[in-house]
């Protein structure tokens, strides 16, 4: 008879079996385009991910989370390429992110402990925008992220001397640069998702929701919430530090583009449509809404096929009908669609009690 633990690790061993032969079976069927398309959802499910630490967790809303995704990006772009002539291994870069995305979180953090709701929104939405106009300006005097022309020849990752850049056969198997980067985008979101849900059930992470619940509360219960504040915003830009230096290598090029406000509400809109404060929500929702634009590419050759003509421009029409699905999302399932325990509590109508 096989135990509850025995069928755990058998389900394990098929989703591993099935993830490893996925981007092999979409470049088959869907064609190489949406292996990357996966591979920068991994990317977004790093982000969400961090973000959700600070917005699920700790109920802080945070509208410029990009500006540590960009961080990341570029203090690894500007050590693994010719801009400065450095070529650092990626072993020590993407740490060095890391912890540079941390600072920063830390120092956005710090002034502003005592705002929340609509102020602290206001005050991360322009922390996010300083960040871009810095690295668009910081070509001169003198040249360091070299403007608005943004870094070129970035160094791909590399494993004992074999780059992820190029094309490998192995057997009756291709291993494109999208494929390569697959496996390792993939361990690495499986090691976010691991620490995500550690420090959910960790005090730590409770003492995040507490914060979340209750502010006055929680710290009348004994937890200094100014600390847990800051490990909150320093451990997610940790997780976007280090999307930012994978997605720098992946691309060999960033430019301050990259990291606009739409990309910052775009990650949020994955870990509200996706269930805010559960972690597996949050992957469901940054899969879904890294697919969805795609898949709504589309709708052009459609109309041409169906109405001999395209009346809508195609991404005019694929913004009006996410935009229209995100709007259905909020008034159908505002608690996303894999909510948490907690926040599917707090959604639901309070009863009225007779004789009150």
């Amino acid at each position: 008879m096989i135990g509850f633990g025995s069928v755990r690790w058998i389900k394990i061993a098929i989703l591993c079996a099935i993830l490893a032969v996925l981007p092999f079976v979409v470049d088959a069927t869907l064609g190489r385009a949406w292996v990357r398309i996966i591979d920068v959802a991994l990317l977004f499910v790093m982000l969400a991910l961090g973000l959700n630490i600070v917005v699920g967790f700790a109920g802080l809303l945070d509208l410029g989370y990009i500006a540590f995704f960009a961080v990341g990006a570029y203090a690894y772009a500007l050590l693994a390429s010719p801009q400065f002539g450095i070529h650092g291994s990626f072993l020590l870069l993407l740490p060095l992110g890391a912890l540079v995305a941390a600072v920063f979180g830390v120092v956005l953090g710090a002034p502003t402990l005592k705002l929340r709701g609509d102020y602290l929104a206001i005050v991360t939405l322009g922390f996010g925008e300083i960040i871009r106009i810095f690295l668009n300006n910081l070509n001169r005097p003198v040249n360091i992220t070299n403007g608005p022309q943004g870094i070129t020849l970035i160094d791909p990752l590399q494993f004992a001397g074999i780059s992820l850049s190029k094309t490998y056969t192995l057997g009756p198997l291709t291993f494109a640069p999208v494929h390569n980067y697959y496996f390792v985008f993939l361990l690495c979101a499986a090691a976010a998702i691991f620490l995500s849900l550690r420090l959910e059930n960790s005090r730590i992470g409770r003492a995040w929701i507490a914060i979340r619940e209750d502010e006055l509360a929680a710290s009348a219960m004994g937890i200094n919430t100014r600390n847990v504040k800051l490990l909150a915003f320093a451990m997610g830009a940790t997780f976007g530090g280090i999307a930012g230096g994978l997605f720098a290598s992946f691309q060999g090029f960033i430019s301050p583009e990259s990291f606009t406000l739409l990309d910052s509400i775009m990650v949020l809109c994955m870990v509200v449509l996706g269930g805010m404060g559960n972690v597996g929500g949050v992957v469901l929702g940054a899969l879904l809404l890294t697919a969805l634009p795609e898949a709504l590419r589309y709708i052009g050759p459609l109309q041409q096929q169906w109405l001999g003509r395209v009346f809508i421009d195609p991404s005019d029409l694929r913004m009006l009908l996410f935009g229209l699905a995100l709007a259905l999302m909020m008034l159908f399932r505002p608690a996303g669609l894999w909510p948490s325990r907690i926040r599917q509590r707090e959604l639901v109508p309070e009863i009225p009690i007779a004789g009150r």
